[in-house]
């Protein structure tokens, strides 16, 4: 089969594309045609050796796959050859034509979602709704500021905010991402300017954030940035509120804890792939909760970008510059 592999560490320019054998499914696994594959923010980082998993090499990013059942393992039931799926990968071998999982990382796709959008619903969506709800505690009527709200995460914050009942904020970086921000929900929408931010920009950032989210501020806030942008994100929390960590392609930031006093909030970290290992439970409820939603149209995976298998990098190339609209896809099979 064909793969996209990573043999050192490097950039999207260093993947080459290679002849490799076939998976087996071992003890408790499937066997997965690949039809489409999403590309993650950790893809950016797992082939530089940056992320915390780090895979032996050579090896094909990409963890998030939608497809048909080819073949499946011993002691697995309730699976059959032909069924479509989404499935997790444990942290690599997407970016090829198969690949095998455990059954018990992956869902059955209910008939009538397409295969291309199921592909960029869990590390999005699924990770939204962990973050706000058991972390983030949010209810119908608080307010939600989301930072980076046009990218596949923050989009799913925006949708998954407006099914739970939240105004929902949406902080972008142009006119064309707020747009597109409103077009999922959002109430209202904010431009920032590009980091880094000296004191000044930084005070007048955390003024138009208050200004947006109002007099008590933002019961939560979800960040997957980081950056120059979270400490003024933070100036205007609520009382009580919840700031979730989410990620940091802007940089890993130094929050000052006095904010956290003087607010009495939390700072609440939102490590979905582990959560899914600890409560698998919870995450099969959550992962059913999003199909409810997708069939009720209250949320809508947004694929804006599908590349060949052969151009898999450039793919990751254009979500590490943070030019990504919603999710960016490999098409395979």
């Amino acid at each position: 089969m064909k793969a996209l592999l990573s043999r050192a560490a490097g950039g999207p320019e260093t993947l080459e594309l290679a002849e490799v054998p076939d998976p087996v499914p071992g003890k408790g696994e499937l066997l997965v045609r690949i039809q489409y594959c999403a590309i993650n923010y950790p893809d950016v980082l797992v082939i530089e050796d940056k992320y915390q998993f780090k895979p032996p090499r050579p090896f094909s990013p990409g963890s998030e796959v939608s497809g048909t059942v080819e073949a499946v393992g011993e002691g697995v039931e309730g699976w059959q050859v032909g069924d479509r799926l989404l499935a997790l990968t444990a942290s690599s071998g997407g970016l090829a034509e198969k690949v095998a999982v455990a059954a018990t990382r992956a869902f059955k796709v209910p008939e009538g979602l397409p295969l291309k959008e199921a592909s960029a619903l869990l590390m999005t969506y699924a990770t939204t709704i962990h973050g706000l709800l058991d972390r983030g505690h949010l209810t119908e009527g608080q307010t939600l500021l989301v930072l980076g709200a046009a990218g596949g995460v923050g989009l799913s914050a925006v949708e998954l905010g407006k099914a739970f009942g939240a105004r929902v904020i949406a902080a972008v970086s142009s006119k064309e991402k707020a747009q597109v921000a409103r077009e999922a929900g959002a109430d209202d929408t904010l431009v920032y300017g590009r980091a880094p931010f000296d004191k000044d920009a930084s005070k007048a950032l955390a003024d138009q954030f208050k200004a947006k989210c109002g007099p008590e501020g933002a019961h939560v806030i979800y960040d997957p940035v980081g950056g120059d942008y979270a400490e003024p994100a933070l100036r205007s929390i609520a009382w009580e509120g919840r700031y979730l960590v989410v990620g940091f392609p802007a940089g890993i930031p130094r929050l000052p804890l006095n904010l956290t006093l003087l607010k009495s909030c939390d700072v609440c970290g939102v490590f979905w792939g582990a959560f899914t290992m600890r409560d698998p439970k919870r995450h099969q409820e959550h992962v059913a909760t999003l199909f409810r939603l997708w069939q009720e149209g209250k949320i809508a995976p947004r694929v804006t970008e599908a590349f060949p298998l052969e151009r898999g990098g450039e793919a990751i190339a254009k979500l590490a510059s943070r030019g990504a609209i919603g999710k960016l896809v490999v098409e395979i099979g």
